[in-house]
């Protein structure tokens, strides 16, 4: 199973994403990642979903998604040139003598420090997915107390392809 990164424009209006979710969720796919966001349009908003799938059944969900009266166009970014972000929030527990370690590992992945305590940190990081990924094994000895992610969005390089 691959990896997909769908992008899909669609009219701002109740019950498309219901609607969107339900093709891959009919076909026993499950939706990794799913960002919702307005566009410089406020008619139109854009849904940002990663899926893990056969390649067959992705191009037969993407066809079935381009024919939802909702949908304006619908986008594969897995094999092109993107930009893609998540953004992560982690709560981690932090003694006084872990404090300067948790610090400098997160200047290292240009992490911002969100709240400071006695005990805890509270770090956010905007990057790539596997950026995020590799920064949070790092801090899971430190004892990871909570962890929030938005879901991946991702923009094509070429805006020829827009």
């Amino acid at each position: 199973m691959s990896r997909h990164i769908i992008s899909v424009q669609v009219e701002n209006k109740s019950g498309v994403l219901a609607r969107v979710a339900g093709l891959f969720s009919a076909r026993g796919y499950n939706i990794d990642s799913l960002a919702v966001s307005h566009t410089i349009n406020d008619d139109i908003s854009i849904m940002t979903m990663v899926v893990r799938g056969d390649d067959r059944v992705i191009e037969q969900v993407k066809k079935q998604l381009n024919k939802l009266i909702n949908v304006i166009k619908v986008s594969d970014h897995s094999d092109s040139v993107a930009i893609q972000r998540e953004l992560a929030l982690i709560h981690v527990g932090a003694k006084s003598s872990a404090k300067y370690e948790i610090i400098k590992l997160s200047e290292v992945f240009n992490a911002n420090i969100a709240e400071i305590s006695n005990d805890s940190i509270i770090l956010g990081l905007e990057a790539e997915p596997k950026k995020i990924d590799d920064f949070i094994e790092l801090l899971k000895p430190y004892g990871i107390k909570e962890l929030m992610r938005t879901g991946q969005i991702s923009m094509l390089k070429n805006s020829e392809n827009l």
